[in-house]
């Protein structure tokens, strides 16, 4: 069965994008800072018949990520697909007035740094065969500016146009990358928010593999 690891895995979109590809036949690995957390979503998805685990990992502390990985890779071989969603509440947004050295560092060390980790542990291998998929999830703001969230967006612009040019440069390899970008308050009321419904944008991206980008575009109600 392929193996898909989301990293960033939580109650809401991770456990829906983990959902979607496991009744497509997927095994599933789940990242995210707390095994408690992790086992309590591996336990839903085993009820639904998805074969899952967690791992726990901290991307503020590098070390932890990369262990993680080669754990996943050690206990249920090679990873398919990567999906790159990972959230941080601790790190305070700026607005574009208020952004300094000190409060766009941490953001893009999160977010940028996290994802360029997360691929060079992967990426070897889905070199080395000719196939693998990469899915790097931001927010809308690094499409569209919001500057209440100035220093997010300037981390997340970053990991978009890294993650477009890795579109391009592993094209021809057979490796396939995606950036999704999420204007949406998920899960706030609108149907087009469910973050059951977003979930199957991932599927229907590594399904065509058509396209290096999706914008998710919905309003709350």
């Amino acid at each position: 069965m392929p193996l898909l690891t989301v990293i960033g895995a939580g109650p809401g979109l991770g456990l829906e994008i983990a959902r979607v590809f496991g009744h497509a036949g997927f095994t599933v690995a789940l990242l995210s800072r707390h095994q408690e957390k992790l086992d309590g979503l591996a336990a839903l998805l085993a009820d639904e018949g998805i074969q899952a685990k967690g791992f726990a990992a901290d991307i503020a502390r590098p070390e932890t990520l990369t262990a993680a990985l080669q754990a996943v890779k050690d206990e249920q071989g090679p990873i398919d697909v990567l999906e790159f969603s990972p959230a941080d509440v601790s790190l305070a947004p700026a607005s574009v007035l208020e952004v300094t050295p000190e409060n766009l560092q941490p953001q893009i060390d999160f977010y940028l740094g996290g994802a360029l980790r997360a691929a060079g542990a992967v990426l070897p291998d889905m070199i080395a065969r000719g196939s693998g998929t990469i899915l790097v999830t931001t927010g809308g703001g690094s499409i569209t500016p919001n500057a209440a969230y100035a220093n997010i967006g300037i981390a997340a612009a970053g990991l978009r146009n890294w993650t477009l040019n890795l579109h391009d440069a592993l094209q021809p390899q057979g490796v396939y990358v995606a950036h999704i970008a999420i204007s949406a308050l998920i899960n706030a009321g609108h149907p087009d928010a469910a973050a059951d419904v977003i979930a199957k944008s991932y599927l229907d991206l590594y399904v065509k593999r058509d396209r290096a980008e999706l914008h998710y575009v919905a309003h709350t109600a």
